[in-house]
């Protein structure tokens, strides 16, 4: 089992590239805001139980995946509320059932960043999407987070989303499974 976690900055096209990566490797997709957005339709963002409650709910899903030999790519955005033990804790998740975590940095410049940041389907998705907010988010140092570990650093304003997840694909070796994922089959 392969835990492809892909992260890097708001805007860097983490969910398109993992989109792209899904569509090449059959593999299931779990954007980071699944967990967020549940947890935080009860709780406010950055409270103690949002916090305590989102990681749980990334670090059982990888755990259950693993076990189940499951691959699975993620989504990551690292900001300062999320616990500095998490990349420790998903490895530990992982690994205890054979699994393996490979880091995927996506990268991309601070210019580049402000211009994707008010793409109209980051609104949709309630992520950061205005340059204000952005800028914000900087200066206040959201984005603080000790340095993750990269096994492969891709370049998103070098390559295109399909392009990327090809690298991706190549470069980690990954064999597509059999039958894509689908998230809700229809009824027989």
């Amino acid at each position: 089992m392969k835990l492809i976690f892909l992260y890097g900055p708001a805007a860097c096209g983490k969910l398109t590239v993992a989109k792209a990566l899904a569509a090449l490797t059959n593999y299931p997709l779990f954007p980071n805001h699944l967990a967020l957005d549940a947890v935080t339709a009860v709780f406010p963002f950055g409270s103690a139980p949002a916090i305590r409650l989102r990681s749980l709910y990334w670090l059982s899903m990888f755990e259950e995946a693993a076990r189940q030999d499951r691959p699975l790519i993620f989504t990551f955005a690292p900001e300062r509320t999320v616990p500095e033990s998490f990349i420790a804790e998903t490895r530990a998740a992982v690994e205890a059932h054979g699994g393996e975590v490979v880091f995927v940095e996506l990268a991309v410049s601070p210019e580049e960043q402000m211009r994707r940041v008010e793409n109209p389907d980051r609104k949709a998705s309630k992520k950061i999407h205005s340059r204000e907010v952005l800028q914000k988010f900087r200066d206040g140092g959201g984005a603080a987070y000790p340095p993750i570990p990269a096994d492969l650093v891709i370049d998103t304003e070098a390559l295109s989303p399909e392009a990327a997840a090809r690298r991706i694909v190549e470069a980690l070796a990954l064999e597509p499974l059999p039958e894509p994922h689908v998230m809700y089959p229809d009824p027989a």
